[in-house]
């Protein structure tokens, strides 16, 4: 089975493979870098659609290049405080299967303090991680949260529980029928 999935993030990529292999044989995840068309930094609505917007690119890529695939997906970190007055990190998902039935999901979420939301909002929460755990690009690998949960929960984690919520509906296909 190939998916092809709209980064080069070697940490996103990582938890599509591990969330898919859990429901499908022989994956196969092939990183395609696409454009997102939100902000580096997605806010509210924003997280979800680039990632919606990747696949959407994605698959307008593979069209474009003769590359087939079975899934065309996507994930997306950023903040929200819709559900909530505080700010939430959550990772989001999108998939498209080839026949074109579409799905999303979420990851848990972590609270923001408020003193660095203003700058998550302006450089990006991955910035503000490599600068309180002195890192470089925490975000490929395990991702801030884990040093924040004491290496309870990495960022594979959270992308990798996005993904299985967003596999809901191909593994109940029937459901959406």
């Amino acid at each position: 089975m190939k998916i092809l999935m709209g980064t080069m993030n070697p940490g996103k990529i990582e938890a599509c493979r591990k969330a898919f292999s859990k429901y499908f044989d022989d994956v196969e995840v092939e990183g395609v870098k696409v454009s997102l068309d939100v902000p580096d930094q997605p806010v509210n609505k924003e997280v979800f659609q680039g990632a919606k917007n990747r696949v959407k690119n994605l698959i307008k890529y593979a069209k474009e290049n003769n590359v087939e695939a079975d899934f065309y997906a996507a994930s997306e970190a950023g903040i929200t405080n819709l559900l909530t007055d505080e700010w939430i990190d959550v990772n989001t998902v999108a998939i498209e299967r080839k026949d074109g039935l579409k799905s999303v999901g979420v990851s848990q979420g972590f609270m923001i303090p408020d003193r660095y939301v203003d700058e998550v909002k302006e450089k990006e929460l991955g910035h503000l991680m490599d600068r309180l755990f002195s890192g470089k690009d925490l975000g490929k690998t395990k991702g801030g949260i884990s040093s924040l949960t004491k290496g309870e929960v990495s960022r594979i984690d959270m992308v990798d529980q996005a993904f299985t919520m967003a596999l809901i509906t191909y593994i109940n296909d029937d459901m959406w029928k």
